[in-house]
């Protein structure tokens, strides 16, 4: 068994470390190389005293868990490998024509994303099967070879396999990428019958045409930081909010677009439990209790490049369906909504003369103004540095690792404001910020307001290291009456990474009345037990050799063109292969799940319809760390002994604001305090807003609330 645990989230700007060793957690930040992320992973563990052993000799006996953006900038900025598609003969344009969807319905020249796979990459095999996946028409193996030599002359990285109906039957890939293989035996090839068997074909291939575009790249870097790390065992986080080890991750590197935020979902959500299990006491020391009975979040990640939000009423939303880089993804996710806006975000006057704010950003290099490695550009970040909300001795905790250019920050946001038409120097720094803080706003009701929330029954949870900065002008904007900040938000994503379960997760397609099912269950049964096989294999080759199983399946009614995902409850362990029985009353509990879960969401239910379960899925769990943070029974309100001494902040362009100035290090449960102030710790600032005040929970929180709620 490992003595530490190292959490590793790599972002846009800084790469964070928790530690987890003897139950103390040691946080710290190392510049993100994005040339090659593997060398901040490695000189950030020096620090930590964590060293691999790369030739036999004594390693750090520490175990890593590993959230990574290589997969994610790679769709992003389009540098995957050159991939090529084999599919059935007549759909190759399928990945181009795709859905009629228009995200701006009324802009006249939206242009969609060029395909993955361009036209010149992409063949035809002569096959074809039934939709219960019989064949009709047989591989013609001739044909292919031939194929395999054309496709030779355009010397594809990887290869996608995506035939039609092969979720039925995948034995015609599984032959296809037998013959590829003997004219290409290095080449990388992914299979849609492996990694995604259901059904609708566009989202199917785009889904293995992702995982073929990535697998080279992430294969690689993979590869590379293992061997770098040495003897030192990894995992690396998925989309879905589970670990699982680096050999599995590269192999299916679809799974990995979204690792890192969701490091930090599993973390807030985790940290909001134990914030709302801590009795708060809030009566006897003259204060009102701060949080509800239920744990209802909104998190609000925000970086140096991007902001990352997800609402979780009662528990961490999952999804099938999203979209990445405008490309459809139809693997298990952690339902989150990104928007270009972080700290590091560029500020740029538009040709009408507008203020915009990002989505460009200026990353770890050169980075902010600010930090004096020759950007010239303002961004987010200097804004809050000449508004006072950042102080250029406290950044980094005062440790003096990075020195911040108040003078290069004032200068380039002045000549922003010249160019606004003679703004002044706080009038141009506002305005960055909240142009910004628009984006972040409109991201926060796409995921709450637009969906049937009010997020005024909701705890923000800000994390990352700008979140803190921006929470109370968002809460404020969107009536949020309470905010939770975490002992170390800035480095929430690693920490996430720490006490994620170990997961893995399989579906198939069924398109099988649930009336018919019930009357006869064998199918799903069946069904069932090959995907815990696959689970268990997996998990199995992690060390979990009893992961927990949860069942679920996809529901609609038949004819509808969209699905909602309910538990499938099973019955007790049994003789059976697959262990938990099936019932026939599994199946109609479920199929009444699904009928509320649809009023829910759309407002009415039709219980006289034929309901379809279009998909089984199985997930299996394994425990990641488990998380124990200190409590401390409240102590007096008097916050005066964090007090550093006071500061002018900018909240508006009149006047600045006499803020008191905190010490986060020597702020104790019990200590109160009201806003205008700023509290500083190493791995982030926070701001308290005119209008709010904060106090300190048994487990080292701060709790802010909204004056009058």
């Amino acid at each position: 068994m490992p003595t530490a645990l190292v959490g590793i989230d790599v972002g846009g700007t800084f790469t964070d470390f928790v530690l987890l060793q003897d139950g103390r957690l040691q946080v710290y930040k190392e510049a993100t190389t994005p040339e090659d992320q593997s060398r901040a992973i490695l000189s950030g563990l020096a620090h930590l005293g964590i060293s691999p052993s790369l030739e036999g000799g004594a390693a750090s006996n520490a175990e890593i868990v590993h959230g990574t953006t290589v997969a994610t900038n790679a769709l992003l900025e389009r540098r995957g490998a050159r991939t090529a598609l084999l599919t059935t003969a007549g759909f190759v344009d399928v990945i181009e024509i795709g859905r009629q969807n228009r995200p701006h319905l009324y802009d006249l020249y939206q242009v969609r994303p060029n395909p993955l796979a361009p036209a010149d990459l992409r063949y035809e095999a002569v096959e074809r099967l039934d939709t219960e996946g019989n064949v009709l028409t047989a591989l013609d193996e001739a044909a292919l070879s031939r194929t395999a030599q054309q496709m030779a002359a355009s010397a594809p990285e990887s290869l996608a396999i995506c035939f039609l109906y092969s979720f039925r039957n995948p034995h015609h890939e599984q032959r296809a990428a037998e013959i590829m293989r003997r004219s290409f035996p290095h080449l990388p090839i992914s299979l849609s019958s492996d990694i995604l068997p259901e059904y609708r074909e566009y989202e199917r291939t785009a889904t293995t045409v992702i995982n073929a575009y990535l697998l080279p790249l992430v294969g690689h870097y993979l590869q590379r930081l293992t061997g770098e790390l040495g003897d030192l065992p990894i995992r690396v986080m998925q989309s879905g909010g589970g670990a699982i080890g680096a050999d599995q991750a590269a192999s299916e590197p679809a799974r990995l677009v979204l690792s890192g935020p969701a490091g930090g979902v599993v973390g807030a959500f985790r940290i909001a439990q134990l914030a709302h299990e801590s009795p708060q006491n809030g009566e006897e020391q003259g204060q009102k209790q701060s949080l509800p009975t239920q744990c209802r979040i909104i998190t609000f990640d925000m970086g140096g490049t991007s902001t990352d939000v997800a609402l979780c009423p009662d528990t961490v939303p999952r999804t099938a369906e999203s979209e990445v880089a405008g490309l459809p993804l139809r693997l298990p996710i952690i339902d989150i909504h990104t928007v270009g806006a972080g700290g590091g975000s560029l500020a740029r006057v538009d040709a009408g003369g507008g203020l915009r704010v990002g989505p460009e950003s200026a990353g770890a290099v050169p980075g902010p103004v600010c930090y004096a490695r020759g950007g010239d550009q303002p961004t987010v970040t200097d804004a809050n540095l000449v508004l006072g909300r950042l102080d250029a001795g406290q950044f980094l905790g005062g440790s003096g690792a990075m020195e911040l250019d108040v003078a290069a920050s004032e200068h380039a946001l002045a000549e922003l404001g010249g160019r606004l038409g003679s703004l002044s120097l706080h009038e141009a720094a506002l305005g960055v910020v909240r142009v910004a803080n628009a984006r972040m706003e409109r991201a926060l009701r796409r995921v709450s307001v637009e969906r049937g929330h009010d997020p005024r029954d909701f705890t923000l949870v800000p994390f990352g290291g700008a979140g803190p900065l921006h929470a109370c002008d968002l809460a404020e904007s969107l009536g949020i009456p309470r905010i939770l900040l975490p002992p170390s938000p800035g480095v929430l994503s690693a920490l996430g990474l720490l006490i994620a379960d170990v997961v893995h997760e399989s579906s198939q397609a069924l398109l099988v009345d649930a009336a018919l099912l019930a009357a006869q269950p064998d199918p799903l049964q069946d069904m069932l037990a090959a995907l815990e096989e696959r689970v268990r294999t997996v998990l199995a080759a992690e060390g979990i050799e009893d992961p927990a199983l949860e069942a679920s399946l996809d529901l609609r009614y038949q004819g509808q063109s969209y699905e909602l995902t309910v538990p499938l409850a099973m019955a007790a362990p049994g003789n059976a292969p697959s262990g938990p029985n099936l019932t026939a009353a599994s199946i109609r509990q479920s199929t009444e799940a699904f009928h509320q879960a649809h009023a829910d969401r759309y407002g009415y239910a039709m219980h006289s319809e034929t309901v379809e379960i279009v998909t089984v899925r199985l997930r299996g769990t394994g425990p990641g760390a488990d998380l124990h943070l200190p409590r401390e029974p409240l102590g007096p309100s008097d916050a005066s002994p964090a007090r550093l001494g006071a500061k002018p902040v900018w909240f508006n362009a009149n006047a600045a604001h006499a803020s008191d100035c905190y010490d986060r290090s020597r702020l104790r449960p019990g200590h109160h305090f009201d806003g205008p102030a700023i509290v500083y710790q190493f791995d982030t600032t926070t701001v308290v807003a005119p209008g709010w005040s904060a106090s300190v929970d048994e487990r080292h929180n701060l709790l802010l609330a909204r004056a009058g709620s």
